[in-house]
C-alpha cells in the first residue's frame, strides 16, 4: 500500500540521518503530510512520540557502539547530539539502566529498540461510522490552551474538567445565547484542534457565535468551506464513555481509515463536537462526532 511505503520511508529517512539534527519536515514529506500531522499520526499509532523514538534509537546504537568498539564517551555524546558527556550519561542511564561505562561490562544488560516499520495488520473487526459532508464557512469562539502533541490523550480532558470548575463552560454557553439549564454542562460547548506548528497544536472549547457576533474577551476561530469526514459515536447516557469513544475514534482514524481511504488530510481546523439528545421525557443521550478536513488523495 501507498501508506504504508510513505511511512517506511520516513523511518528509513531517520534511520539514515539518526546521527544528524532530523528535520522534521522532512520526515514529514517523506510521509507526504506536514510535520505536525506526521508527528500526531506516529504517536497514535505508536503510543510513543516521534522525538522519544528517535532519542530511543540513538541510544540503542550508543550502546552497540560501546560495546563493540574502543569509542570514548565523549565521543559518542557528541555523536548523538549530546552537549556533554553528563547530559549523554543521564539519558543512557534512564533509558538502560546502567552509565555507560558500564556498558562494556560482560554480562550486564541494555536496552534495544530497534528500527521501526510499518506493515499491513489485520483489523476492523469494529467497524467506524462516518460520512462526507461539505460545509460552508462558519466560526467558533471560545476559550483555547497549547497542547503538546504527546500529552493529547491527558491534557485534553484536564483542560475541560478546568474549565467545567472555573465556570468558563457556563460563561462560553451563555454568550452564546444557549440555554444550559438541565443539561450536562460539560458537554454544551465544542472543542476545536487548531494552529498546527511542529510537537503542539491549539484546542478551544468553543460554541458558535450569536448572530450579535464574537461576544468580548474570547478567542475567535474563522473555518473555511471544507469537506469533512465526520466520524459519530454511538449513543450513551454516560457522558465519559463518550468521552472514551472519541479518543477511540482519534486513535483509529490516522492508522486504519486514512490508509484505506481515498482521501487525505486537508489544511483546516478538527472539532469534537457534542451532542446532548435528551428531548425531555427519556433520559439525556449524548453523542459526539470527530470532524476531520479531508481532499481527495492526489
Amino acid at each position: 500500500m501507498e501508506w504504508l511505503d510513505r511511512m517506511n520511508d520516513a523511518m528509513d529517512y531517520i534511520e539514515k540521518h539518526i546521527e544528524e539534527d532530523i528535520d522534521y519536515n522532512q520526515v514529514a514529506k517523506c510521509a507526504c503530510c506536514s510535520a505536525y500531522h506526521f508527528q500526531r499520526m506516529f504517536s497514535y499509532i505508536t503510543n510513543t512520540s516521534l522525538s522519544e523514538y528517535i532519542r530511543r534509537r540513538r541510544l540503542t546504537i550508543a550502546a552497540f557502539e560501546l560495546q563493540s568498539s574502543d569509542i570514548k564517551v565523549i565521543d559518542v555524546a557528541l555523536k548523538y547530539g549530546y552537549e556533554s558527556p553528563e547530559s549523554f550519561s543521564r539519558a543512557f542511564k534512564n533509558l538502560h539502566g546502567v552509565m555507560p561505562t558500564s556498558a562494556r561490562d560482560r554480562g550486564i544488560k541494555l536496552k534495544a529498540y530497534p528500527k521501526m516499520s510499518f506493515h499491513i495488520f489485520i483489523n476492523g473487526d469494529v467497524e467506524m461510522n462516518y460520512r462526507i459532508e461539505e460545509k460552508e464557512p462558519f466560526e467558533m469562539f471560545g476559550i483555547s490552551t497549547d497542547i503538546y502533541v504527546e500529552q493529547t490523550f491527558t491534557k485534553i480532558p484536564e483542560f475541560w474538567d478546568k474549565c467545567n470548575e472555573d465556570g468558563s463552560i457556563d460563561r462560553i454557553a451563555n454568550a452564546a445565547g444557549k440555554d444550559i439549564a438541565g443539561i450536562d454542562r460539560n458537554l454544551c460547548c465544542h472543542g476545536a484542534l487548531y494552529n498546527f506548528r511542529e510537537g503542539v497544536f491549539s484546542y478551544m472549547i468553543c460554541y458558535k457565535p450569536p448572530k450579535s457576533g464574537i461576544p468580548v474577551g474570547y478567542a475567535k476561530l474563522s473555518v473555511p468551506k471544507l469537506t469533512w469526514a465526520i466520524f459519530q459515536t454511538s449513543e450513551s447516557e454516560d457522558a465519559n464513555n463518550i468521552c472514551a469513544q472519541i479518543q477511540n475514534i482519534w486513535k483509529r482514524i490516522f492508522p486504519e481509515w486514512f490508509p484505506t481511504s481515498e482521501y487525505e488530510h486537508a489544511d483546516g481546523p478538527e472539532f469534537e463536537m457534542f451532542f446532548n439528545k435528551h428531548d425531555g421525557i427519556t433520559k439525556q443521550k449524548y453523542i459526539a462526532e470527530v470532524w476531520i478536513p479531508i481532499m481527495k488523495r492526489k
